[in-house]
């Protein structure tokens, strides 16, 4: 996954980024009466309005719903162009009101082709995403569609290897010294030259002071 939420919602991701660049009026909810996702039978019911969950749509919820709720993570990756796995949870960021109001404008319906395509064992039509409908107020219907997320295989800007080692160091920032972020990242990448008694290499230590030992769970047993 490039983007840090729920599967289904990585190529929805992608979408809204394409369309805040294409679209910056549907940026500000003052413009949109509606937004409708039209998606699998999966999404819809399990990150979409389908799931009747009145917290996928609460500004105060816990970063663990609002990454399984696709109307929050449309709405804000379509007004900032981008995905942050930390900033685009925070709770000053979901708190904004202008991205609270149009969250609140987003909907989620099951669309049976789209479902169709999730299920299909034809990986070259398998999808993930669906097709979405931003009505403006002054009429205008924006439409757009998306199969697969652009770091798909088949997608737009399939992830290599380069794009992997970028998103570790984006997630080690802070948190790991930039000495062990290249000492593991040349253990992980000659792993079929590892020998017994090395595999201890691909353990990652965080930096000195960054996790209290005291604090820290002692396992299951």
């Amino acid at each position: 996954k490039e983007h840090s939420a729920e599967y289904q919602a990585q190529a929805w991701i992608d979408l809204a980024r394409k369309l805040h660049s294409e679209h910056t009026e549907a940026i500000d909810p003052a413009n949109v009466e509606s937004i409708l996702i039209k998606t699998s039978h999966h999404t819809h019911y399990v990150i979409g309005t389908g799931a009747n969950d009145p917290e996928k749509m609460d500004p105060t919820a816990s970063r663990e719903t609002l990454d399984h709720s696709i109307m929050y993570i449309f709405a804000v990756a379509l007004q900032d162009g981008a995905w942050h796995h930390v900033d685009s949870y925070a709770p000053e960021r979901a708190q904004r009101k202008d991205t609270v109001e149009l969250w609140h404008k987003v909907s989620t319906v099951e669309d049976p082709e789209w479902t169709r395509r999730y299920h299909s064992l034809d990986l070259n039509e398998k999808a993930f995403g669906g097709s979405v409908e931003i009505t403006m107020k002054d009429g205008t219907v924006i439409t757009d569609d998306i199969a697969v997320a652009d770091a798909h295989p088949l997608g737009a800007r399939p992830f290599g290897r380069e794009q992997y080692i970028s998103k570790f160091r984006m997630l080690a920032e802070g948190i790991v010294e930039e000495a062990e972020i290249t000492r593991f990242l040349d253990a992980v990448q000659r792993l079929d030259e590892l020998k017994p008694g090395e595999l201890d290499a691909l353990n990652v230590v965080a930096k000195p002071g960054y996790i209290n030992a005291a604090e820290a769970p002692k396992g299951l047993f």
